[in-house]
């Protein structure tokens, strides 16, 4: 290998990267057998290829690394440094995204070492701790420390995206990387033996809360008990609040339907429109004594069109639609804060499940609910038309994929008839982050043409709906 120029013997080293990440060692042998040939060369040992063994069980056996583990590129290094680093990233990188990540479960031993590797990576590209896993910022450009695996500096394209040069020019954008390990790990809890770990109070605390974590912890529920279930409680409650957060500032930054110019805006200094009042006067101007004498007023129309009071979500509490769920009982909880707004609120799958009496508190709704598997949308539809005094002033929030396990037909007809008695419905797709959803094609096209099309994607557009008929 010594005759190969160091270049090609850098691209072996990330070409094997790549056949190990993906569990092709087997057939890229020759990758193997040259990775290997470079690690005796440049002085490592062979435990930087397994990607199998900790990063703390390498530094154990081989403490003198750690301060290579940085990644910085010293000024005038050798070229063969750039191989050695380019082999300590990779460890870093197999340990973080590689085959330990790939099993079918995942142990809590599993999960904690991941951890362990995944804080390695920070440090190694210079971030605080737990900000690729979305714990904490991730650095910006011009505070960020360069440093790089293959020979150049790392580049960045503004802001905070500064990332890391793997060699020949290839950049990860840090947020790229985050993302990567935010999903990764979403992904290893759906893996994992929750209960064992809930038990752990110091494994538990670092748990993210995330929407695949709550979706967990929601099917589980039933099973977990003592310290298990304070662990689960608290971290669905934490995200709870968190996203609750998030949601009220979205509720104050929509407007907040339209100006009524019906209803004559009222007579008090906080309506007063100051700059028409001037202009309208100054034919009033007295030269002689320099005042502007004021023979009209004038004031703004802040009075908004007030449709529904009554404000009813049936959402779908199926395996599919958890995040629509969650979403939309922290809604529901927000707006049946507002003054004379009169929530109901029901959860179905093959049953309906009203959980009025605990609408302000999306924490104690989210414990009493059962995740289940069949969706029966007609059952919950004709339980919220009960709930309706005045069709004009009640609003129905319909979430689902509209999967229906009945008659479809029969199902559009009584949405058909709901909106033929003026009451004002809004079906829903989804409602998440992500803005995936996955909504019964027959449904969709109906509603349309009905002039009900189906709202999915960021909860903003449902609390943009909502804000059109309701006034905080």
């Amino acid at each position: 290998m010594l005759s190969v120029p160091i270049v090609h013997r850098r691209q072996v080293v990330y070409w094997r990267l790549l056949s190990a990440m993906f569990g092709y060692t087997e057939q890229a042998t020759n990758f193997e057998t040259m990775a290997l040939e470079i690690t005796r060369e440049v002085g490592l040992p062979e435990y930087i290829l397994d990607p199998r063994i900790s990063i703390d069980t390498l530094l154990h056996h081989y403490p003198e690394l750690e301060t290579e583990l940085n990644l910085e590129i010293p000024r005038d290094e050798p070229e063969t440094a750039t191989l050695r680093r380019g082999l300590i990233f990779s460890k870093l990188l197999l340990n973080a995204f590689g085959p330990n990540t790939q099993t079918n479960s995942c142990t809590v031993s599993q999960y904690a070492q991941w951890l362990k590797d995944v804080e390695h990576l920070e440090r190694a590209m210079n971030c605080p701790r737990g900000s690729l896993r979305g714990n904490a910022p991730l650095p910006s450009t011009g505070t960020r420390q360069k440093s790089g695996a293959g020979g150049e500096s790392v580049g960045s394209d503004g802001g905070n995206g500064a990332g890391m040069d793997i060699g020949s020019g290839f950049n990860i954008p840090l947020e790229e990387i985050q993302r990567a390990i935010k999903g990764l790990e979403n992904d290893l809890i759906k893996r994992m033996a929750l209960r064992e770990l809930l038990q752990d109070n110091r494994l538990a605390a670092q748990l993210q809360p995330s929407m695949a974590l709550v979706e967990q912890l929601l099917r589980d529920k039933a099973n977990l008990s003592g310290n298990a279930l304070k662990n689960a409680k608290r971290l669905i409650r934490q995200y709870v609040d968190e996203l609750a957060e998030v949601l009220r500032l979205q509720v104050r930054q929509t407007p907040s339907g339209k100006i009524n110019r019906s209803i004559p805006p009222k007579r008090v200094f906080r309506n007063l429109d100051l700059k028409r009042t001037i202009w309208k006067n100054l034919t009033n101007w007295n030269d002689e004594d320099k005042r502007l004498y004021v023979d009209r007023m004038y004031y703004k129309h802040t009075g908004r069109k007030r449709l529904p009071t009554r404000l009813i979500v049936v959402v779908d509490q199926s395996g599919s639609m958890v995040d629509a769920m969650v979403q939309c009982t922290i809604l529901a909880s927000i707006f049946a804060g507002l003054p004379d707004v009169d929530v109901h609120l029901l959860a179905f799958d093959t049953r309906v499940l009203d959980l009025t009496p605990w609408v302000s508190d999306p924490f104690e709704v989210l414990m009493r609910t059962q995740l289940g598997g069949g969706t029966h949308i007609q059952y919950a539809l004709q339980q919220a038309a009960e709930k309706i005094q005045d069709p004009r002033r009640t609003a129905v929030v319909l979430i689902t994929d509209f999967y229906e396990g009945g008659s479809n037909q029969e199902l559009l007809d009584n949405i058909r008839t709901l909106k033929e008695s003026k009451v004002h419905f809004i079906p829903v797709g989804s409602v998440n982050s992500s803005g995936y959803a996955s909504v019964n094609d027959w449904f969709r096209t109906r509603l349309k043409d009905m002039g009900l099309p189906v709202l999915t994607g960021s909860p903003k557009k449902l609390i943009a709906e909502l804000k059109k008929l309701i006034v905080a």
